[in-house]
């Protein structure tokens, strides 16, 4: 699994007055924190990692859900990731997958200048050859298909 951690606060949770009923009382607080499995080559799509047309620069909204895999790959310092983008088929196969390697690379060196040792990065493009939506025609389609995935490709000893 995943290693997770998440902000708790026990500001609010005070018990009330009369029930403490002896000088020291245990009191229970709980959270529920769901971890998520780690697979081997499953991909997992991040959220809101969108470019301007034709370029790979991180945008500000995008580097907020980077720095989420970031925290991951802080927490989990043992495994090594492929990051992997892909675009739309608006263009021609070989645009696109210089496109798509340009962005993921991109992710890369953000994610490297963040503290991520860049032996745990793989920054792969896929171009349009793994279309969510085949023949897409809107606009919304269009953006499924133009994605930035990860996957856990080692878990190292």
């Amino acid at each position: 699994y995943f290693s997770k951690s998440i902000p708790y606060t026990t500001t609010g949770k005070t018990p009330d007055i009369a029930s403490l009923v002896q000088d020291v009382t245990n009191i229970t607080l709980d959270t529920t924190i769901v971890l998520d499995q780690l697979v081997l080559d499953r991909s997992i799509v991040l959220e809101n990692i969108y470019y301007d047309l034709d370029k790979a620069d991180i945008r500000p909204d995008a580097a907020v859900e980077l720095n989420k895999l970031v925290q991951i790959l802080k927490d989990n310092p043992a495994i090594r990731i492929e990051l992997s983008s892909h675009t739309d088929d608006r263009s021609s196969d070989s645009y696109n997958q210089d496109l798509s390697q340009r962005r993921a690379q991109s992710a890369v060196d953000y994610m490297v200048s963040q503290g991520i040792a860049s032996d745990r990065l793989v920054a792969k493009g896929y171009g349009e050859s793994q279309l969510i939506v085949k023949n897409a025609q809107t606009e919304e389609e269009h953006q499924t298909n133009r994605r930035t995935e990860f996957k856990v490709i080692e878990i190292r000893q």
